[in-house]
């Protein structure tokens, strides 16, 4: 449950970040940059060691397919949609939609039972979502809705790579680093299609949060005590922990930023909260 609850701090973590980075002048490609390049530099003499010709075993289909569904696309959808709705939604319905499409394949792809308690926390996820969705439209517009559907794509496309790692069961240092390198691809787009210009005039100290937030911290540090809670827990209960990241993201939001959450967006959050208590209810009576 350590893994599960500091990975979903991470990322809450890594949302405040994004934010920030979006508000002061980073494009969603920057951010993707320090998220996976730094992580692919340090990952890249371990697969060289275990075998770059099949990635350590992993093989490079899965390896491609891994990395579409955790890597640059996934995450330059998610930081895209700053640029549309506040920090509230991205931090409540990306993990939202990876916590219920984490439920529904482990269920459907991995046929894991699926308890009353996962249910009842996948229903009150519905019932925050809806929360969410709702207010976008009264306060933001239809245009709001571009951003909330990108955080709907990233949180399904992480959901479906948690449940492909138990199904190949690949171990989640092999997938953090294997992810990480084939991600190095970012470098040559970066260059190409966006450059390196806007980071520079940033600054070292913006890049260095970048660098620090989401190159260690929401990217290889979260993905790994996340995929380590799949291996130990089951897909199906892992998948809840993600629903711990919307109260994680509006306290550090408001701490950090003094980003002050609606009374819809704080409705949500804690909808989200009581979703992972009901989740893991059976996971608590089992170990105690």
């Amino acid at each position: 449950m350590a893994c599960g609850v500091g990975a979903s701090l991470f990322w809450a973590a890594g949302f405040v970040a994004a934010r920030h980075g979006i508000a002061i002048g980073f494009s969603p490609a920057d951010i993707v940059f320090h998220r996976f390049v730094w992580a692919g530099l340090v990952f890249l003499p371990f697969v060289a060691r275990v075998g770059l010709r099949d990635l350590g075993g992993v093989g490079w289909a899965k390896g491609v397919a891994l990395t579409l569904l955790s890597g640059p696309p996934i995450a330059f959808l998610s930081y895209a949609g700053f640029l549309f709705v506040p920090l509230a939604h991205g931090g409540v319905i990306q993990p939202s939609c990876a916590a219920l499409g984490g439920l529904a394949l482990a269920t459907l792809v991995l046929k894991e039972k699926l308890p009353a308690g996962r249910v009842a926390g996948a229903a009150v996820i519905v019932a925050g979502l809806a929360v969410i969705g709702a207010d976008a439209l009264a306060t933001i517009g239809t245009h709001g809705l571009v951003g909330d559907l990108s955080f709907v794509v990233a949180g399904l496309g992480f959901a479906a790579f948690a449940t492909l790692l138990r199904l190949w069961r690949i171990a989640p240092t092999r997938a953090v680093a294997v992810t990480s390198v084939v991600s190095l691809v970012d470098v040559a787009i970066q260059w190409l299609a966006f450059g390196f210009e806007r980071m520079i005039a940033l600054g070292l100290t913006e890049n260095l949060v970048q660098l620090a937030m989401q190159g260690i911290f929401a990217g290889a540090g979260a993905t790994y005590l996340f995929t380590r809670s799949v291996v130990l827990l089951g897909a199906g209960r892992a998948a809840v922990f993600p629903s711990l990241v919307p109260g994680f993201t509006l306290l550090i939001g408001f701490l950090v930023l003094g980003e002050v959450p609606s009374l819809a967006q704080l409705a949500g959050g804690i909808d989200d909260a009581n979703a992972v208590i009901a989740g893991l209810d059976p996971a608590i009576h089992q170990s105690s």
